[in-house]
């Protein structure tokens, strides 16, 4: 009966997407990229069947959960390079971004989870080995994997008592989990909730893989020239997905520290009208990054103290460039990710709602390189105080880098569970 209700539910909701995407530009891409599914993947891995290459599916709900596998990904791709790499996503605000990323053969959106299209998926593609990041529960797709006896590896994820799975009627959630051969978690809390599950087995602490990817960052990071030439020696802050209620606190305190420091402002989503609104309130002059470009990286005097980043894809590149982050999301659904700021060794603030769920926010807090910020007057002073007080932004540095460090090493983790389950899988196929 449970899965009836939710094969009923996903189909309701992708009618529901269907009938929006009339309206709404995000779930037109949905339902778009979606058309035509079967063939399209049935032509893409015709080549790949026709040599007998290995299938691993990589699936990510959205970008964050992209950058968190990447290094996971790129990891397996140097180990098992005759595998072929199927990547999925659910969210256009992933796909659209990373559909030529040249680490998989081939990239697309993951059909709604019916029975139906779970089954042909599998068969289409038919992986050997299925990664799921995160937070990724699909009934239909896990059940399909299962039964064409795929590995089914869930690998950073983190677990809540709040969540589904630990009510007296989540049941029908529970039993998902017993579907995964492996569940690597982030850190000791979540196994211990797991560990009160009668009979799962298969969970690690293996921690989280977005802090191998924010140390990439710093090792192999590109350079933006322009965005070096427009920070300068300057104290910049770098301003990372910014919501309107972010900018409601970071621009009076602009406001208030004018020509004291400069700032790199990175919208979460590209609205020009939204972009201009905030110019108009900031008494410095300000650019659009795309304006910047354009005349080659000249600025006119006087030269302006803020820049807008008004594309997608350039944030983790930008805060190498920062003297100091103020991270957004917190004020609404939740806060974005502090690891690349923190990676580069500065001061991060955020706001002081949306936090508590982000371990990592939690942890900057506890060693003093975060703050949380509730009005414009806070975060001004908080930047005052690094501005007056070098050393402190010294010290700062220094711990945000340690913090980093010391938390690498989940990749590893994570592919001495897929190789082991590719060794399992082998042999096998080799007594059959």
């Amino acid at each position: 009966m449970a899965g009836l209700l939710y094969e009923c539910a996903i189909r309701i909701y992708a009618l529901l997407i269907r009938l929006a995407a009339f309206f709404v530009p995000k779930a037109r891409l949905w339902v778009e990229g979606r058309r035509d599914w079967r063939v399209r993947l049935a032509e893409a891995m015709a080549p790949a069947l026709a040599e007998r290459r290995k299938v691993a599916w990589f699936h990510a709900a959205s970008l964050g959960e992209f950058e968190q596998g990447r290094p996971v990904m790129e990891a397996f791709r140097k180990e098992f390079p005759g595998h072929f790499i199927l990547l999925t996503f659910y969210s256009p605000s992933g796909y659209e971004i990373r559909r030529n990323y040249p680490g998989a053969d081939h990239i697309c959106y993951l059909p709604a989870d019916t029975a139906s299209n779970a089954r042909d998926f599998v068969k289409i593609a038919r992986p050997g080995i299925a990664f799921f990041i995160k937070y990724e529960f699909w009934y239909n797709y896990l059940n399909s994997l299962k039964k064409e006896e795929a590995a089914v590896v869930l690998f950073s994820a983190i677990f809540r008592e709040n969540q589904v799975f630990f009510q007296w009627w989540g049941e029908f959630y529970r039993s998902l989990l017993f579907l995964f051969d492996a569940i690597l978690v982030q850190n000791a809390r979540s196994a211990a909730l797991l560990g009160k599950i009668d009979g799962l087995k298969g969970v690690l602490v293996a921690g989280d893989t977005r802090f191998d990817r924010v140390a990439q960052l710093v090792e192999s990071g590109r350079a933006l020239e322009e965005i070096r030439a427009f920070a300068g020696d300057s104290p910049c802050l770098v301003v990372g997905s910014a919501w309107a209620q972010d900018m409601d606190v970071v621009i009076p305190a602009l406001n208030r520290l004018e020509g004291r420091v400069r700032a790199i402002i990175a919208p979460h989503e590209i609205n020009r009208e939204e972009i201009a609104a905030w110019q108009a309130k900031l008494r410095g002059r300000s650019i659009l990054y795309s304006d910047y470009k354009a005349g080659g990286f000249i600025m006119e005097e006087p030269a302006p103290g803020y820049i807008f980043i008004d594309n997608i894809g350039m944030l983790s590149a930008l805060y190498r460039y920062g003297s100091m982050a103020f991270i957004g999301g917190a004020f609404g659904k939740g806060l974005h990710n502090t690891l690349e700021a923190a990676t580069w060794g500065m001061p991060v603030f955020f706001g002081n709602r949306s936090y508590a769920r982000f371990s990592e926010a939690v942890d900057l807090l506890e060693l003093g390189v975060a703050q949380a910020i509730g009005t414009p007057e806070e975060l001004g002073e908080a930047i005052e105080n690094f501005l007056s007080r070098p050393a402190a932004m010294t010290k700062v540095s220094l711990q945000c880098r340690q913090y980093v460090a010391s938390h690498t090493g989940a990749t590893e983790k994570v592919m001495q569970v897929a190789r082991e389950l590719l060794t399992q899988s082998r042999n096998s196929s080799s007594a059959r």
